[in-house]
């Protein structure tokens, strides 16, 4: 029997199937970084009856975000599938065209080359700043005040993002993180801020319903560890004493994860697996039938899709039934308008 199409259980909710929507940045929202409604038909077209999808890209740092999250999470809920929304904070990432013309902010200042997208188009990165022991208390809240516009949205959960060299990201891995007080210098400083923002989601919205995604073998950004096996291990270990609904993990499988330090073994998730609890959901290019054998090992419990989720719409459908995949278009991923967005079609449907 398919172990993809067994029923999961992730915090309270029992989902009918093992087979997620990853969180993917599509850059449609509006100017004001308010959530269009043509993502709400986006993510409505790929709810599923017992399905989890999960969100990334436009903005929850106001409160007038939040009409246009509530027409998506209404949408997931219509089909009957359950949302987490992912909450991220670029970081050093960002650029000055994007922050009012503030330097981004970072644990420490780390010079790195690297591109940022703009609404010029993907532009070298502007220089950062280290943010002072004030200024990290209030990003904090940050975390916590966006969970708590999500709850008012109507989402089932909410998702840390400290993947892919991001903000948090950041904080939790030694070479970008060189900071002497208390969120620098050994692992345990260094994870604090992880695990400070994850307990601020969780005063909002309870265990059990957050979960956090880690890259532990990533280098987009730039980001690296001199010894990730140690890092992630601590993280992992502490984030399991939280009871969180899952834990997310970016297999060393894909571009941007894939170029491993000198000396350095990826860290995945077979690695991570006997310190973590709780369900575990893996991503990294997974297909069909990678996403049963990993499941099959119990190395991880659910399996993430993006770049397939953006073409067929109904996935879950055509993995239970070995149908054709639609090629994903990836000239369409960042940006556009409702072509190669909305207008795939079910298998078998006319466009």
């Amino acid at each position: 029997m398919s172990k993809l199409f067994s029923p999961m259980k992730i915090g309270p909710y029992t989902l009918a199937h093992r087979v997620v929507h990853a969180p993917v940045t599509r850059l449609r929202a509006e100017a004001d970084d308010s959530p269009s409604p043509m993502m709400a038909t986006y993510y409505g077209q790929r709810a599923s009856e017992g399905g989890l999808i999960y969100l990334g890209g436009p903005g929850i740092y106001e409160d007038e975000h939040i009409a246009g999250w509530k027409r998506i999470a209404d949408a997931v809920h219509a089909k009957g599938g359950k949302i987490f929304m992912q909450i991220a904070h670029d970081g050093r990432q960002s650029h000055m065209d994007l922050t009012g013309g503030t330097p981004p902010v970072a644990p420490s200042e780390v010079p790195f080359e690297g591109l940022s997208l703009t609404r010029k188009g993907w532009v070298p990165v502007t220089m950062h700043r280290a943010v002072n022991l004030a200024e990290i208390a209030l990003l904090v809240d940050s975390f916590r005040t966006s969970a708590e516009r999500a709850l008012r949205a109507g989402f089932d959960g909410v998702e840390l993002h400290s993947a892919n060299g991001y903000l948090v990201d950041t904080f939790l891995q030694d070479g970008t993180n060189k900071r002497g007080d208390a969120y620098g210098g050994t692992v345990e400083k260094r994870a604090r801020f992880l695990l400070e923002a994850a307990q601020a989601m969780i005063g909002v919205f309870g265990a059990d319903r957050v979960g956090v995604r880690l890259s532990p073998s990533g280098k987009w950004g730039a980001i690296s560890d001199s010894d990730p096996s140690t890092t992630f291990r601590y993280a992992v270990q502490q984030l399991d004493r939280l009871g969180l609904a899952y834990l997310h993990l970016i297999e060393p499988r894909v571009m941007g994860v894939e170029t491993i330090a000198e000396g350095q073994a990826p860290v995945a998730a077979a690695e991570l697996r006997p310190y973590f609890s709780g369900p575990i959901i893996a991503a990294g290019g997974f297909d069909g039938a990678g996403a049963e054998a990993i499941l099959q090992t119990g190395d991880a419990d659910l399996v993430a899709f993006g770049r397939h989720f953006t073409s067929n719409p109904d996935l879950p459908e055509r993995l239970r039934r070995q149908l054709p995949l639609t090629p994903y278009r990836r000239d369409a991923f960042w940006g556009g308008g409702e072509a190669d967005y909305t207008d795939f079609p079910p298998y078998g449907q006319a466009a």
